[in-house]
């Protein structure tokens, strides 16, 4: 069973600045809560026990969150504020450990997980890039079935959704005999990062949910730098799919690119309107808007 995943939070996020310049792009707040708290959530409900962190030294807001605030605690407590104390003390069940390395270098996604090798070790594992939101559809969230999927075939997967065909030079992009239906898998034939207009062999692009083999470590560390200079994850999954069987998973869910301001914008608006306690003020405020 997957129990160890890898978030990669040390990117600066320029696509959110000028926000990003001072707080990290992976605690910016969606209704009431950070980011990266949903990812985190989303891992943990997929049976993920240890939540590796990638960061950077500008990054300690994240760590921080994860970690206890024995002063807030104890105020909330005296306060008789036991509704609030249960919000900041149950953000990580017990049972679930979370773990920080840094990443001394922007040297890409690919090298960002490399980081993560030796706390891996042995262990297969899934990746979670948290500025992408992932909203379920159903009770049956979508990493949870990649990882039943990946235990039944061993192949690696890949979470995929079509996107209109002039952004896929946006994204890693597959290629499949046949496009799978929702909350299927079906073999990869290639994988691309970023091609250009014109030359994508589809438009099934990579949401940002990988569940992995422990070798693709060993892979990551062959690849040579590729887009953007940098080392490329999709590369390293190209090359295990010598070796090995790669398949790409469609979403049955809603994503949502937190790393955007407008896909930000989107999700505050979907979280904003299911929220157990706002959601019923906030539809009639969106109702009672001059649009």
């Amino acid at each position: 069973m997957i129990k160890k995943a890898i978030l990669p939070v040390a990117g600066l996020g320029t696509r959110f600045l000028p926000a990003s310049k001072s707080i990290p792009k992976e605690m910016v707040i969606v209704v009431d809560r950070p980011v990266i708290e949903y990812a985190v959530r989303e891992a943990i409900d997929a049976g993920i026990e240890q939540v590796i962190l990638v960061t950077h030294s500008s990054k300690v807001a994240i760590e921080n969150y994860f970690d206890r605030n024995f002063e807030l605690e104890t105020t909330l407590e005296q306060k008789q504020k036991f509704d609030l104390l249960a919000e900041i003390t149950d953000i990580v069940p017990s049972h679930v450990t979370i773990v920080s390395i840094r990443q001394p270098q922007p040297l890409g996604l690919g090298h960002a997980i490399l980081c993560a090798k030796n706390i891996i070790g042995g262990d297969d594992f899934a990746v979670l890039l948290p500025d992408v939101l992932v909203k379920a559809r159903s009770r049956q969230q979508d990493l949870a079935q990649m990882i039943q999927r990946y235990q039944i075939s061993r192949a690696a997967q890949i979470m995929v959704e079509a996107v209109p065909d002039h952004l896929v030079d946006q994204y890693g992009i597959v290629e499949v005999a046949q496009i799978p239906a929702e909350a299927e898998s079906q073999l990869v034939q290639s994988i691309v990062e970023k091609p250009v207009i014109g030359t994508a062999p589809s438009n099934l692009s990579v949401v940002g949910r990988y569940v992995l083999p422990a070798k693709i470590m060993q892979l990551l560390e062959q690849t040579p730098k590729g887009a953007g200079n940098e080392i490329q994850l999709t590369d390293a999954i190209a090359m295990l799919q010598q070796t090995d069987p790669v398949e790409a998973y469609r979403m049955s869910g809603q994503a949502f690119d937190c790393g955007s301001k407008l896909g930000y914008l989107k999700a505050v608006l979907h979280y904003g309107i299911e929220h157990a306690q706002l959601g019923a003020e906030f539809k009639q405020l969106i109702r009672k808007l001059d649009l």
